[in-house]
């Protein structure tokens, strides 16, 4: 009579091979850096990354080209003084920023697309959410670091200037005082620049499509506002100066006014308006609270859009 074998089963027949292997796997108790180290590393990436460093090659060509050429015109007039032996430089300090205002757009209409456009582009967003930052954090690094890069971009070729009139034993308390001035004057630009700029370029992930509506939003309402003010100048004439109080009014409908507007009215410095007549006191008030509840609305904007896109 035949007696059945039980199976074995593969446990049975590997059994004795079983091992427990300790790995080494440990509970982390170093310094854990929180929030605040999150964000400033953020900063520093983004304003790293506004002048292309730490990216390849390809990306540093545009800021460092746009870099030049915002300083190679002072460095210019900074050798005229110089040889000529001038009392003066040629250009005001608050002026040297409207002078280049096409240049300052170009640079926002590149890096706002570049510093948020990729994030929605590629989703990784709800990454930096999945660590400890939140909504505001990211919006304060991304505005701060673009912010930064437009101050570097425009306080550049000042300081170019100062150093230079100093260098040309040019009157030292006027050269600090109009150096100052600029200073305050693209400093509110760039924040200004930052505010308009991430808004548009939040909006879609596509970058081509951040920048041409960037470059639009600048461009046409400086084009617009320009025009209307030479209207209204031409109407002014033919009525005695009737309507030149309005041309003051028109600036407050583009970026690039907005800031002429506070600085002629503020800071001492010659308007671009046509005319030469820049807002009075009274009208200068309301051009600093355009302009400062333009940077607060920015704010707002960019903190709305991300709470949504974080989910």
């Amino acid at each position: 009579m035949a007696v059945e074998q039980p199976m074995r089963t593969p446990a049975s027949q590997s059994g004795d091979q079983t091992r427990i292997h300790n790995i080494g796997y440990r509970t982390y108790d170093g310094p854990r850096l929180g929030r605040s180290y999150a964000t400033r590393s953020l900063y520093s990436q983004s304003l790293r990354g506004a002048y292309g460093l730490g990216r390849s090659v390809k990306s540093k060509v545009l800021p460092m080209l746009l870099f030049v050429v915002m300083c190679v015109p002072a460095a210019i007039m900074v050798a005229v003084a110089v040889a000529t032996k001038a009392n003066d430089l040629p250009v005001d300090y608050t002026r040297y920023a409207i002078i280049m205002q096409a240049v300052i757009s170009l640079y926002v209409a590149s890096q706002a697309p570049q510093s948020v456009s990729r994030d929605l582009r590629f989703k990784t967003v709800p990454l930096y959410f999945s660590r400890p930052i939140e909504t505001a954090d990211y919006v304060r690094a991304k505005f701060a670091a673009l912010a930064s890069a437009l101050f570097i971009l425009t306080a550049a070729p000042l300081l170019v200037l100062y150093v230079g009139a100093l260098l040309a034993k040019l009157d030292f308390a006027d050269q600090t005082k109009g150096f100052a001035q600029g200073l305050v004057s693209v400093a509110l630009l760039s924040l200004l620049f930052a505010g308009i700029g991430l808004v548009i370029a939040s909006i879609t992930p596509r970058r081509g499509f951040g920048i041409a509506a960037v470059i639009a939003v600048l461009t046409i309402s400086y084009g617009a506002v320009s025009t209307l003010q030479a209207i209204a100048d031409a109407q002014s004439l033919g009525d005695g100066g009737g309507s030149s109080g309005a041309i003051a009014w028109i600036g407050l409908f583009s970026p690039v006014t907005l800031i002429d507007g506070v600085q002629s009215a503020f800071l001492g410095a010659s308007s671009a308006f046509p005319g030469g007549v820049g807002p009075s006191n009274g009208v200068g008030v309301v051009y600093v609270l355009v302009t400062l509840g333009l940077i607060a609305a920015g704010y707002g904007l960019l903190l709305r859009r991300y709470k949504k896109v974080g989910l």
